[in-house]
């Protein structure tokens, strides 16, 4: 079966964008490794015990839910639809994104660090992203399999 140029071109951007976030992501527990208070333990438990507990939740109840299924996988189609993944502009744009998120979480890292207090747990939230994300990523290959869907993006 071969797809569109342009289906292709989603697709990949859909893998990049989880990739390249969790890639971020990595980074910034690897910088708040040293930085934050409470020594490894509570280290551990705000940039990754609690993140997988929400990044999991993120992924799983999206894919399991019928009606939050249906409602991201529409979601999903749209997004192809208006050409995300398949212009410079929407690339560009996703990559703002996704690099203005981690200004936000370096910062977050910065001020927790200078005042010695946990008040949100951005690690968490920015794990609950990823796992948004991963879940759009599998649905694009449920997609594939939707019948008017494959008149769309079939060649």
């Amino acid at each position: 079966m071969a797809f569109t140029r342009a289906w292709r071109n989603f697709k990949r951007m859909q893998d990049l964008t989880v990739a390249t976030a969790s890639l971020i992501y990595s980074g910034a527990v690897v910088h708040a490794v040293g930085r934050l208070p409470g020594g490894g333990e509570a280290v551990v438990r705000w940039t990754l015990l609690w993140p997988a507990v929400f990044l999991l939740g993120a992924l799983v109840i999206p894919l399991v839910v019928p009606v939050l299924k249906r409602w991201l996988a529409r979601y999903v189609w749209l997004s192809f639809q208006a050409g995300f993944g398949q212009t410079p502009v929407s690339i560009v744009t996703g990559v703002c994104l996704l690099l203005g998120a981690a200004m936000f979480i370096y910062w977050q890292v910065a001020k927790v660090a200078a005042s010695g207090q946990y008040h949100a747990n951005v690690f968490s939230a920015y794990a609950a992203g990823i796992g948004i994300l991963a879940a759009q990523a599998i649905l694009v290959r449920a997609l594939e399999r939707a019948p008017e869907v494959r008149k769309v993006i079939e060649e």
